[in-house]
């Protein structure tokens, strides 16, 4: 028996940052392929188009300014189901907390920022599982993209960011929480009250006078803005692509990921202390 301690530092091997972070990621991703996580997201964004699109196409569909219930509902729909995607971002942490794994890794010879990488890398998956299955149903139903393949790919790029957002939310609560169990109802009850009060089910203008101001302003009805705005429509009606619609949404993307990195950190140092 070789006693590893008495082996120069020279001798072992090279420990590779990206080797461990594609190793930790495979990790969370394998079991989705088995466990039926990735067909539950799968039928989940199914299922928002669904819930969303039969019972209020005829309530709201004559209130709506665009050419179809469809073109304006779509951007909601995308946005329910990468938020649905961030939930199992918070789960996983939560579990890797609970279960001593992250403490398992900081008596390793990993980087600290490796295991938050891999997390976000896998929830970035899920977030682009959501969003192709998302934008299929939305064609399905009768959403197209009328400004081009550039907007196209800025209707991409702000859907991933926002998802990036909203992952790092999600393990924040998972590692704060330590709680499985807990970050579903943490993660869903926005989810739902900021779907309803947004502007992707109807014009800010039918809602109640005295909550204008919050379902305009609130994050969930600014990226719906954005979304809109990079898919454009068959009329003149669509928001335009201009910074005054997408700089609200990109500043509540990004406050959300600045805050939530601040205050991971801060937790996990309490953490290892």
């Amino acid at each position: 028996m070789i006693d590893q301690s008495a082996v120069p530092h020279a001798a072992r091997p090279a420990v590779s940052t990206v080797q461990q972070w594609w190793v930790l990621t495979v990790r969370m991703i394998t079991p989705t392929l088995r466990n039926g996580e990735l067909a539950t997201q799968i039928i989940g964004s199914i299922v928002f188009t669904i819930g969303y699109y039969l019972p209020l196409k005829q309530l709201m569909g004559a209130v709506q300014p665009l050419s179809s219930y469809a073109q304006y509902l779509t951007p909601l729909i995308v946005l329910q189901a990468i938020w649905f995607a961030a939930v199992s971002a918070a789960f996983r942490s939560a579990t890797d907390s609970v279960q001593g794994i992250n403490r398992r890794f900081r008596a390793m010879p990993i980087n600290s920022l490796t295991p938050l990488a891999s997390r976000m890398t896998a929830s970035m998956y899920r977030c682009c599982v959501a969003l192709a299955v998302s934008v299929i149903c939305g064609h399905v139903i009768g959403f197209r993209f009328h400004e081009g393949p550039l907007y196209a790919v800025g209707f991409v790029g702000l859907a991933l960011l926002i998802g990036a957002a909203l992952a790092f939310i999600g393990d924040l609560i998972g590692i704060a929480t330590e709680n499985p169990e807990a970050t579903a109802p943490l993660m869903l009850v926005p989810q739902l009250t900021l779907g309803l009060a947004s502007v992707g089910l109807q014009p800010v203008e039918n809602f109640p006078e005295w909550i204008q101001g919050f379902v305009r302003n609130q994050p969930l009805s600014q990226w719906v803005y954005g979304l809109q705005a990079f898919a454009g429509d068959s009329t003149d009606a669509a928001p335009e692509v201009t910074w005054s619609v997408l700089a609200p949404g990109l500043a509540w993307a990004v406050g959300c990921i600045v805050v939530a990195v601040a205050l991971h950190a801060m937790v996990s140092r309490r953490r290892r202390s």
